[in-house]
């Protein structure tokens, strides 16, 4: 899968209408921004009222609360998968670490996400996988690229790196910056050495 491809279509239904896509759009914004204060306990009414929408127009697109959340986590996952585009003509280290730095703030906002979409769906479902073979498609040609040009570890897959990755990120009540330190000294070990 390609990183311009990188949700199916089939997991994103948007509208195509202009003006029911621009409040489809708005309620998105303001489901982020709102699940990013408020967490779990963010009320759908709050999120139509911060849209300027009415609750009807909320239920239209998503006519419950796991459809709002699974279309905020897909777009978020769409959002860096294409980002890996961005960095296509980036020196190959610097690519890999660019989208690294996507990746690594996507984590940060789809912690909220995640953990409201297990009280529907398990870690095996069809959204989790959908999400991380995007991301996995979307970051190998990114190392690849790296490893064929000497930069990176040939023994390190996309999976091993996102998971690393992931893992130090989400430590828990850890410092911000110190969380980037020991980010940057793993991502140091991955530099080829002869």
């Amino acid at each position: 899968m390609s990183s311009t491809d990188a949700v199916p279509t089939e997991l994103l239904k948007r509208p195509k209408r202009a003006d029911a896509l621009r409040n489809y759009e708005k309620v998105l914004t303001a489901a982020r921004e709102a699940f990013a204060e408020g967490g779990e306990a963010t009320a759908l009414e709050e999120i139509a009222r911060r849209a300027g929408v009415g609750i009807g127009t909320l239920y239209r697109n998503f006519p419950n609360r796991q459809a709002l959340l699974e279309a905020l986590y897909l777009g978020e996952v769409e959002q860096v998968c294409r980002s890996a585009a961005e960095f296509a003509d980036a020196e190959p280290w610097d690519a890999l670490n660019g989208w690294i730095g996507r990746l690594v703030a996507y984590i940060g906002t789809k912690r909220a996400l995640a953990g409201e979409l297990q009280n529907y769906l398990d870690q095996d479902a069809e959204l989790f996988a959908t999400s991380r073979e995007s991301l996995w498609g979307a970051g190998r040609p990114l190392l690849t690229r790296a490893q064929e040009a000497g930069a990176v570890r040939r023994d390190v897959t996309i999976g091993e790196l996102i998971q690393l990755v992931v893992g130090i990120v989400k430590i828990p009540s850890a410092d911000p910056e110190q969380v980037d330190h020991i980010l940057r000294v793993a991502l140091d070990g991955l530099r080829y050495q002869a």
